[in-house]
């Protein structure tokens, strides 16, 4: 095993794949922590008595699915965030309110149960078109009234899945791909797992900046992902003339696959942007239905380029053949209901209701809040730890934003669905409280 001072985590095995797995059931614990740094190859080597090239062998693995990162004389770390499930993300006590776990509002989604009765009936069988032709529709209408060209729309499961197809269908492993830091976790996550080398880029009021989206994309980035509403966990929204701007840098890296995550379609409260009116040679712009009508609803459409769909539809035939039918016509119900119009409209409003009134009262009391649109509000902190922890003790759980930074500074991202208007000054008051670590209980 190797323990030191300086490597103070117990690494185990004597091959590639129990020193795999014991790093793996290191960071899964919470005993290696994103960007604690692993004992040289040699020093590896030694400690255990096996070969180095055992030990660079695991390395490798460990590298390729995401968990570590090798820079050179820099050495070996473990990811910022390594695509494992890691103790020690937000655990919510009994009793504390969950603002940290990105959910929409459940009184603010639709009654699965009438769109269910309808679509049962038959089961589809093999051999049958994958996608459901009134969902395609559907899809076509609402993607063609906010100019994304939707010649070609499949249906995958979710818009994770999405991402996985698309980037696993145009990139190799060691591509790079330029990446919104802070971004959406999961994203970052797959990204690593896949093999893929991340190029951050900035994000302001507006949006992307775009001279890092410059800068990544002279860096070698294969592809790009942009979040142009309710982006996760900043809540930025593309304006209008950041999506010119953005798009005009783009366009001149014709060989660049554009992804587009419009994942809060219908909520978000913000003007749908695309970078694809033009239509660049590679592109998908993904609208999931998860904060809507549900995240059990693991359904997501995507419009793009015809090899794109293509490359899409040849990998999902090799793997689950389709979403299951009974899902797709759930959702078509649901989109063609003017109840869930009515309810996607109603939430929409109150998620806008609710994140203005918190950054309203963040703002009265001195505290920068940053949310133009979605369900997060982004609160910049001196550091994390403490400020979570202090407000678990007065009753909020918060997600740190570790799990969405690379390089940017760290932030509190408070998911603001269930914080009703009549809370919002208790909880700032609380926060307020929480960033004060003299303060340990609210005064009286």
């Amino acid at each position: 095993m190797c323990s030191t001072e300086r490597y103070p985590y117990r690494v185990e095995g004597q091959g590639s794949s129990q020193i795999v797995a014991s790093i793996e059931a290191g960071v899964r614990d919470g005993a290696l922590r994103p960007g604690q740094v692993l004992p040289p190859i040699r020093d590896l080597a030694a400690e255990l008595g096996v070969s180095p090239s055992t030990a660079a062998t695991a390395y490798r693995i460990l590298r390729d699915r995401g968990l570590v990162t090798t820079r050179g004389r820099g050495g070996t770390s473990v990811s910022l965030g390594p695509p494992v499930p890691v103790r020690g993300r937000v655990h919510v006590p009994a009793g504390v309110r969950n603002l940290a776990d990105g959910n929409p509002d459940p009184k603010l989604l639709p009654d699965l149960g009438p769109a269910l009765a309808r679509a049962g009936g038959r089961s589809r069988l093999y051999g049958e078109p994958p996608n459901l032709p009134s969902l395609i529709d559907l899809a076509r209408t609402q993607f063609e009234k906010d100019r994304v060209p939707a010649e070609a729309i499949t249906v995958v499961g979710g818009a994770m899945e999405a991402f996985e197809r698309v980037l696993g269908a145009h990139l190799p492993r060691g591509s790079r791909v330029a990446i919104e830091d802070p971004g959406h976790a999961n994203l970052i996550d797959l990204a690593r797992m896949l093999g893929l080398e991340i190029e951050p880029f900035k994000l302001d009021e507006q949006g992307p900046v775009v001279e890092d989206v410059e800068r990544a994309l002279r860096r070698g980035a294969r592809a790009i992902a942009i979040t142009p509403r309710a982006q996760n966990p900043t809540g930025v929204a593309l304006s209008e003339k950041r999506a010119t701007e953005i798009a005009h840098v783009v366009w001149r890296f014709p060989d660049v696959l554009v992804i587009e995550d419009d994942h809060a379609t219908r909520v978000a409260d913000a003007p749908a942007r695309t970078l694809t009116g033009d239509q660049p040679r590679q592109w998908a712009v993904v609208r999931s239905v998860s904060k809507a009508l549900g995240p059990d609803l693991r359904l997501a459409v995507v419009a793009g380029d015809q090899r794109t769909i293509d490359m899409i539809e040849g990998k999902r035939l090799l793997g689950t053949g389709w979403v299951s039918g009974v899902l797709q016509s759930v959702v078509a119900d649901l989109w063609s209901d003017p109840h869930t119009d009515q309810l996607m409209a109603a939430a929409e409003r109150a998620y806008a209701e609710r994140r203005r009134a918190l950054i309203q009262a963040l703002r009265n009391r001195g505290i920068a809040g940053q949310g133009a649109s979605g369900l997060n509000v982004w609160v910049p902190v001196p550091e994390e730890h403490g400020p979570t922890r202090r407000l678990i003790d007065l009753g909020w759980a918060v997600s740190a934003g570790q799990r969405f930074r690379l390089n940017s500074p760290p932030a509190l991202r408070i998911t603001i669905t269930t914080l009703l208007p009549d809370e919002t000054d208790r909880f700032a008051d609380d926060l307020m409280l929480a960033l004060r670590p003299d303060h340990r209980t609210r005064e009286t």
